[in-house]
């Protein structure tokens, strides 16, 4: 399946504007705790998931190192 930023989920979306701002405020990405805790979910694996996603077949994030910390948005 060949999904395109323009096809983000609802749950995507709200990670990805966390990420943003989060990043323009600090400089660096959020720990997956700070975004579970601004988008209301309590699982950091349910988190996780939905940054593989961003990152991998969405192609919205990328990482520079092993962290999410480490994240810039791909735009």
């Amino acid at each position: 399946m060949n999904r395109r930023p323009e096809h983000l989920t609802e749950r995507e979306e709200q990670i990805l504007a966390v990420v943003r701002r989060w990043i323009a405020e600090h400089g660096e990405g959020p720990s997956v705790r700070e975004i579970a805790d601004a988008v209301g979910m309590k699982s950091t694996s349910s988190v996780a998931y939905h940054l593989g996603n961003l990152e991998g077949e969405l192609g919205a994030l990328v990482r520079d190192g092993h962290g999410w910390r480490t994240c810039r948005l791909a735009r």
